[in-house]
């Protein structure tokens, strides 16, 4: 049997619970996964590619999963899954709206590419609030973000808040 390769893309910027609990899940249902950082035009990212990466990075270590490894992109993402030989597109949900997006990309995807599939995850009932443009915003105002993040990303969106300045300073 061919080894099952799945792709989890995302900016993670920052990575939340809600992406920690999709890598978890999605790392067994397939051989090895890759967790895809990339850009996003239409986003205003807080951190850079590299911090990101980082970020992610640290995030899998601290989970202790062995199937699975970070590999920055910015290209078309079929494209991406095709050079890293997977066959498996993994997309987290937490709400209709997502849904709505994510089965528009599934089907355009699957007309690019009809070998690739794609497998949505819901995400845990506890972590489908969380969004990363949320957990920014709340930053920004000073609100408490422990909740939605590990501590060491807390830290990070802390200290960049801190280097550009709270929004409810003004």
């Amino acid at each position: 049997m061919a080894e099952r390769i799945g792709i989890y893309p995302g900016t993670f910027d920052p990575i939340t619970l809600g992406h920690v609990d999709i890598m978890r899940r999605g790392a067994r249902l397939v051989d090895r996964l890759i967790v895809g950082v990339t850009t996003n035009p239409s986003k205003n990212p807080m951190f850079t590619t590299d911090e990101r990466f980082a970020m992610v990075e640290r995030e899998i270590a601290a989970m202790g999963l062995n199937n699975v490894e970070v590999v920055g992109f910015n290209a078309l993402l079929v494209k991406f899954a095709r050079k890293m030989g997977a066959n498996v597109l993994i997309r987290g949900l937490r709400a209709v709206a997502d849904f709505e997006y994510e089965y528009q990309m599934a089907g355009m995807n699957q007309q690019l590419d009809d070998d690739i599939e794609t497998v949505f995850l819901m995400a845990d009932v506890s972590l489908q609030p969380i969004a990363s443009r949320l957990v920014k915003e709340i930053a920004l105002f000073g609100g408490d973000i422990t909740p939605f993040v590990s501590g060491s990303v807390r830290d990070d969106v802390v200290a960049r808040v801190k280097e550009k300045g709270r929004l409810g300073d003004y």
